[in-house]
């Protein structure tokens, strides 16, 4: 019998959990390890920042569920990780040993690489987390009694920018429904060269369909843009020109901030030798297996990536839900192979696909395979993205509690999409 640890309870590891279970039966252990004890389901994060929805709504209780499927949880995370004795040890002190580990972490937040950036001890606000995007509503609550300036964005080196552009959209429509829209100015600061360039060199005419809805909302942007530093009220932003070279300052006013970091990866893991790149993000090779360690895989926003194109202010690459999914299913489908002495030989897709909601409307964004050429790349909107968007909320969660192993990506989103999946 093989012993199987997964690191991480978010989208990844709750699904290769899961997944593992239904190729391998009962014949096998399998342990997560979690850092606390709650699925949160991530793109549900800016509407619990306005408070349109409750954490108790996008979150349960691990354990629970993954227990009903016979595997073990543990939620005090990992501490470090032995790859020669292939033992790991967790936050509490437990040591575990493993024949194969899966590394579905996620990233770690590199707040502190903008002096005054972040929810602990910063100045500005995060939806990457559910408990951050908790603390967020709750100064949005107090903003609205006195509104001013709105900077969001996502900062230099930063990967993730769909919830950048969906928050900012979000904010909109409900300062709107406030009426209260007139009161508060917003700025869009990104690192990006263009709007709508989202980590992916622009994803059909993603640049032209942002840009005029940004336009239509009276948001205005910086482009090309580090966040130099962050103080109570105000941060400045310095621009940049196509070469990369500093072309003008703006210190920006602000009474509510929300800037996404950049990332890392965690602690436990870019401390492996040999394991990561130098920012700690796991190397992998097409089988998503660690290029020093065969028992290590990885899936996810924990696995190095190269950005799709260099541009002026550093950007990476995005993975999205559609790109992990395929990745759990690579990784489960080489260590059930080899279980059963035959080749790991089988290769997923690297597609990127995205549901952006906007609050009243949204926005579709594929791009198949996400490194260019691509045989599908486009961006659609319309009110239609928005209710897919609440419709797959739902049955995702549904998913986690019914322990159910199917691809949603594949099998939902791409067929809602009118796309098949490409290779």
């Amino acid at each position: 019998m093989a012993s199987i640890v997964v690191m991480g309870a978010g989208l990844g590891g709750m699904c290769a959990a899961y997944e593992l279970r239904e190729a391998l039966g009962s014949d096998h252990g399998i342990t997560v390890v979690g850092q606390g004890d709650r699925f949160s389901f991530t793109p549900s994060n800016p509407w619990v920042a306005v408070g349109w929805r409750q954490p108790e709504q996008v979150t349960l209780a691990a354990g629970e569920y993954l227990g009903r499927k016979g595997i073990v949880f543990q939620a005090s995370g990992v501490a470090s990780i032995d790859p020669v004795a292939r033992q790991l040890t967790t936050g509490d002190g437990e040591r575990i040993d493993y024949d194969y580990l899966l590394i579905c972490t996620g990233p770690r937040l590199a707040f502190d690489e903008v002096p005054g950036l972040g929810p602990d001890g910063g100045h500005t606000h995060s939806v990457c987390t559910t408990p951050h995007a908790s603390e967020a509503w709750k100064s949005y609550e107090a903003f609205l009694q006195n509104p001013g300036p709105i900077v969001v964005g996502a900062v230099q080196g930063a990967s993730c920018f769909g919830p950048a552009y969906e928050f900012a959209m979000i904010l909109d429509a409900d300062l709107r429904k406030r009426k209260l829209r007139d009161k508060v100015p917003m700025t869009f600061v990104t690192s990006e060269p263009y709007i709508g360039h989202m980590g992916l060199g622009g994803v059909g005419d993603s640049k032209g369909l942002m840009e005029s809805e940004m336009r239509q909302r009276h948001i205005k942007w910086i482009v090309n843009a580090k966040v130099s530093g962050v103080r109570a009220g105000e941060m400045t932003v310095v621009e940049h020109d196509e070469a990369g070279q500093a072309k003008k300052e703006h210190v920006l006013p602000f009474a509510y901030a929300m800037l996404l970091p950049a990332f890392t990866g965690v602690d436990a893991v870019r401390r492996v030798e040999g394991l990561c790149n130098p920012r700690g993000f796991v190397l992998t090779d097409t089988h998503q297996r660690s290029t020093k360690y065969p028992e290590i895989f990885a899936a996810g926003v924990c696995v190095a990536i190269p950005p799709v194109e260099a541009t002026p202010v550093p950007t990476g690459a995005p993975k999205t839900g559609f790109m992990i999914e395929s990745m759990v299913t690579t990784i489960v489908q080489n260590i059930k192979a080899e279980l059963a002495g035959k080749p790991a030989d089988f290769e997923g897709t690297w597609n990127a696909v995205c549901l952006a909601d906007m609050g009243d409307t949204g926005a579709a964004f594929v791009a198949l395979p996400q490194f260019p050429p691509r045989n599908v790349t486009w961006t659609r909107m319309g009110k239609w993205v928005h209710l897919a968007k609440v419709a797959f909320e739902k049955y995702f969660l549904h998913k986690m509690r019914a322990g159910v192993s199917e691809p949603v990506y594949e099998k939902y989103v791409l067929k809602a999409l009118g796309i098949e999946r490409l290779k």
